[in-house]
């Protein structure tokens, strides 16, 4: 099985260099699209908001005013998570939510240049 998760972007060129620059391969699907590959199972379309709301019945959200979801990317080590979430912030993020370590886990989070809200995670494997 496999996932596509969908998000409006309202620049799509600005999109695809942020993501890029994260160090995500990319690839387009078709005119207002484009496919973030997270992994063979997992992808994040970027679509152009007419393009999404092309497939939908509801308002597009606007995600710099409210969060519908938020996206969570596993890593084997703390030093990843902070890498990508440094990344993204140089990239022009900002932060989002909050910080946690915890023991069982380390996690940070970020809003990409649309207001997405992405969390970086690793589970700490308990000591013994």
């Amino acid at each position: 099985m496999q996932l596509f998760v969908n998000l409006p972007v309202k620049d799509l060129e600005r999109s695809k260099k942020f993501f890029t620059e994260l160090g995500f391969n990319l690839f387009g699907m078709a005119e207002g699209m484009a496919s973030v590959v997270i992994n063979q199972e997992t992808q994040v379309m970027l679509l152009t908001e007419p393009t999404f709301g092309s497939y939908i019945t509801k308002e597009v959200a606007d995600a710099g005013k409210g969060t519908e979801a938020i996206l969570v990317l596993g890593m084997e080590n703390p030093a990843q998570v902070d890498e990508l979430v440094d990344k993204a912030l140089a990239a022009g993020a900002t932060p989002a939510g909050v910080k946690q370590e915890d023991g069982v886990r380390y996690q940070r989070g970020f809003a990409d240049l649309d207001g997405h809200h992405w969390e970086v995670l690793c589970l700490v494997q308990p000591a013994g």
